[in-house]
């Protein structure tokens, strides 16, 4: 096991525990290279990157965007590593994506009421921290604390996914804003969790070469969404495609499945480790 974890959320998004908190949680799993990848947001680096330095562990710079893709809007996210946290335009880029949440909430909440589940807007505001970071996990929270679902990973078998009550789909980032947001605060943009997409051989090709295009290097490898075979599988198209490997646990809270934050699975040795590329933007 690795322990190096450059992917995972604090309740600045979608996590359940504090910046401080989960960086303690890391180093106390004795990670030695941590990045918290908020979702569309950097309000949480710097409480998590001062909580690191006070604990001397090596911390990076992360977000995760979400991006519409394709024809079909495919929700991909991208996951930028090692940037200015103060640079005006990809602040002001990540602020264009959170906007219409709040909207997105409500309209779940009056689907799921449709269904006989109601105040669902009402209980997922209340676990969110930042209202304009409302998103399906929170919704999701609410379900398991009213007994709807016992668990957060059966919401996403029975609720809010396409086809199933809760479900409203949002335009995101665009793939080339998105990754020449990162590279323009002079980050590295990696494919976060590739295996969770389902889209096949020629569309995988496609987002690859897209994503290249627009100055992307990176893919995820080594993941809390991905089984043994995703990882041999990816290693593989990051050497087909040369593409830096990188690895994360995409933790949100205890006890909801994945992996806990702070270790990851070693990366094939045929991989290309990202955090190489990214050595000199490391916050010791």
């Amino acid at each position: 096991m690795a322990s190096i974890d450059l992917h995972f959320h604090s309740r600045a998004s979608d996590g359940a525990l504090s910046p401080t908190e989960v960086i303690r949680r890391a180093h106390g799993r004795s990670a030695s290279l941590v990045a918290l990848t908020d979702h569309d947001c950097l309000t949480g680096l710097a409480e998590a990157r001062a909580e690191a330095r006070a604990l001397a562990l090596p911390f990076l710079n992360g977000v995760e965007v979400s991006v519409s893709w394709g024809v079909k809007a495919q929700t991909v996210h991208i996951v930028g590593l090692g940037f200015d946290s103060d640079d005006p335009v990809l602040l002001a880029g990540l602020d264009a994506v959170r906007q219409g949440r709040i909207e997105r909430a409500r309209e779940m909440a009056a689907q799921l009421a449709r269904v006989g589940i109601d105040g669902a807007f009402e209980g997922a505001m209340a676990v969110c921290d930042n209202p304009e970071q409302v998103s399906r996990t929170h919704f999701a929270r609410f379900l398991v604390e009213q007994g709807h679902v016992k668990d957060v990973r059966t919401v996403f078998r029975k609720y809010l996914t396409p086809g199933k009550p809760g479900y409203v789909p949002h335009h995101w980032a665009a793939l080339a804003d998105a990754v020449g947001w990162i590279v323009g605060a002079g980050g590295v943009a990696v494919i976060a969790h590739p295996g969770r997409y389902d889209l096949g051989r020629t569309l995988t090709e496609r987002l690859i070469n897209e994503f290249k295009a627009a100055g992307g290097e990176g893919i995820e490898v080594a993941s809390g969404s991905h089984s043994l075979d995703d990882m041999h599988k990816y290693a593989l198209i990051a050497q087909r495609y040369d593409l830096w490997s990188s690895a994360g646990s995409d933790f949100h809270a205890p006890g909801e499945g994945g992996r806990d934050v702070g270790v990851t699975d070693d990366l094939p040795p045929i991989c290309r480790p990202v955090w190489e590329l990214l050595a000199d933007r490391v916050q010791a």
